[in-house]
């Protein structure tokens, strides 16, 4: 691992002021975000908080919020946000102190949805006459190669169930040969990664639950079971 603890202080904030009204937020501000395993996903709706915590965690480390590795610079015309500028960590043993203290030292990619294939453009690693979701296993394949903080902001926006598969095998093997991945998701596929710890996000803040808890699994499951219990609600007969 390359982080245990994540956290945040600010000497005053407004509540009723996005990002500090998001119940997660102010759950960080107050008691900060510990790490208990290499791998860790945050689950919680639309609106939640999650995708606004892993861009302000992967920020924190010095990555871009457009996507992108450590030692890129910044195309974000915004900048940091201000929950990014002021988040902390406390590192892990060994690999994780030296990337922590050292700038030199830090490896790691953000790669959220909607910027991934632009930001490896700009790096110069640009799958081109593909798909969408074969540019973001190429990605996988060609990025996500050295120990080092991985972060994530809902990739199986674009890979298809065989593809969540390939995806959580490249995550374990970061995983087993020292690096840390954050990950954003709503898959009950990724979310089944064994060993990873699982935090659920929503109005009550943050909180570690186990898979056959989290609500998407649940609801998924019933879906797949009876469709028509919840689009007798939704479609016209």
């Amino acid at each position: 691992m390359i982080i245990e603890h994540a956290y945040a202080h600010l000497p005053s904030y407004r509540e009723e002021t996005w990002p500090w009204s998001v119940p997660c937020v102010r759950q960080l501000l107050d008691e900060g975000l510990r790490f208990t395993a290499p791998v860790t996903f945050l689950v919680g709706e639309n609106g939640s908080g999650k995708s606004t915590l892993v861009e302000a965690l992967a920020e924190g480390f010095g990555l871009d919020s457009y996507g992108g590795s450590h030692d890129w610079r910044y195309a974000s015309p915004r900048g940091k946000s201000a929950l990014g500028e002021c988040m902390r960590f406390d590192a892990a043993s060994g690999r994780g102190r030296r990337m922590v203290t050292s700038w030199s030292a830090r490896k790691g990619f953000f790669l959220r949805a909607e910027t991934a294939l632009d930001a490896l453009g700009r790096e110069g690693f640009s799958p081109d006459h593909v798909s969408h979701g074969e540019g973001f296993l190429a990605a996988f394949r060609g990025k996500f190669l050295h120990p080092g903080l991985y972060v994530l902001d809902e990739p199986e926006a674009a890979l298809s169930f065989s593809s969540c598969l390939e995806l959580i095998g490249h995550i374990d093997r970061l995983a087993r040969e020292g690096g840390q991945v954050i990950c954003a998701t709503h898959s009950p596929l990724l979310t089944a990664l064994p060993g990873a710890e699982i935090i659920e996000v929503g109005e009550h803040g943050m909180r570690q639950v186990a898979w056959r808890e989290l609500g998407i699994v649940d609801h998924w499951r019933r879906y797949l079971t009876d469709p028509h219990a919840y689009l007798r609600h939704i479609v016209e007969p």
